[in-house]
């Protein structure tokens, strides 16, 4: 390996005390913020249902899209039904939301 010179020894001596006043610069870190706790979905009152009507087909969507709409209870294009309103039904409607058209069902 080549010697360094005497100019690049000067100049690699004149770097660090840069970065020494780039470290000594840099503010301290505040205490970062304690996270938001993530809002609760509104619960439904007890009893409610949903009408879901499947309004597009499952046919050239993913696979979990048509099992998704399978466990609902949507078998055909243009198929309707009623659902209780529930976390784990509200879940897969949003997971196929772009294929049914949801309506809440008058008691």
């Amino acid at each position: 390996m080549p010697k360094k010179t005497a100019a690049a020894a000067k100049k690699a001596a004149a770097k660090k005390p840069v970065a020494a006043k780039k470290a000594a610069a840099k503010k301290p870190v505040a205490a970062k913020k304690p996270a938001k706790a993530p809002k609760k979905a509104a619960k439904a009152p007890e009893g409610a249902e949903l009408r879901v009507k499947q309004v597009r087909s499952g046919i050239g969507h993913a696979e979990t899209y048509r099992r998704t709409l399978i466990a609902l209870g949507l078998r055909h294009h243009q198929m309707e039904i009623t659902v209780r309103d529930n976390p784990s039904i509200r879940g897969m409607l949003t997971k196929v939301r772009h294929l049914v058209t949801i309506t809440p069902v008058r008691a």
